[in-house]
């Protein structure tokens, strides 16, 4: 899967100049006992303000699970939404929200559109760059693609009973297109470990094959200097741990 760059919980399509974030769950600190040593909302602000430095993409997109509550959206995460936006608007970077299984109120409450789907065409200089469709993953998107960005799962993975954020990567996966599956961008989902993960697990029309999707982690202690690690494929990742 060429032209992906990997930050801590985020995606970089260069091809498209995109950055692709999934699963803030703006506003599950306040339904939640569990807090963050900072503010929800200063902790999400902060992470995506050093991805749009390091990448200084055109689009920033978030694939669904934007806010936490399915019923309503309280002042509070608007106000969250509010930041994560100026953010990107600070760097000439432009915010596009895609609706997961969380945000059944988020587009009457939210001042900007959100979208079903995003999809990020050719880019300007770049006519052969992939079609890549940005979606949450609950349901199978309508537009079609060489490649699918979601959310939805919260992967990860446990090595020696250490639980890590990871990607999952596919090609050709999805009626013959590539997938690529983000970890939740929130630190205050736990994550779901994949290690044993059998393909109706998912909960994910876009995951046909789980055994052919293989993990990326990135280290955030490491920084922008540190590789990304690549495991094989979860088929054969199982026969080594």
């Amino acid at each position: 899967m060429t032209g992906v760059a990997f930050g801590e919980r985020a995606a970089y399509l260069g091809r498209h100049d995109a950055l692709v974030v999934a699963d803030l769950h703006v506003g599950r600190g306040e339904a939640s006992t569990v807090s963050l040593p900072v503010g929800e909302r200063e902790d999400l602000a902060d992470r995506l303000a050093g991805l749009v430095r390091r990448f200084d993409p055109e689009t920033a997109v978030v694939a669904g699970d934007v806010v936490h509550t399915f019923d309503r959206v309280t002042d509070r995460s608007l106000g969250t939404l509010a930041a994560l936006r100026d953010v990107c608007e600070a760097n000439g970077t432009a915010l596009e929200l895609v609706a997961g299984n969380h945000d059944t109120a988020l587009a009457s409450a939210w001042d900007g559109p959100v979208r079903e789907e995003y999809v990020l065409g050719p880019a300007d200089g770049d006519p052969t760059a992939p079609r890549t469709v940005v979606c949450h993953g609950h349901e199978a998107p309508s537009a079609a693609g060489d490649r699918y960005v979601t959310g939805h799962v919260h992967p990860t993975i446990e090595i020696e009973g250490d639980r890590r954020p990871c990607f999952l990567r596919g090609e050709a996966v999805h009626r013959g297109a590539d997938l690529l599956m983000l970890p939740a961008f929130t630190r205050l989902a736990p994550g779901v470990a994949v290690n044993d993960m059998r393909t109706g697990a998912f909960d994910s029309p876009l995951v046909a094959d789980a055994d052919r999707l293989a993990p990326v982690v990135v280290d955030p202690d490491t920084g922008d200097a540190g590789e990304p690690l690549r495991f094989p494929p979860l088929g054969e990742f199982r026969e080594l741990l």
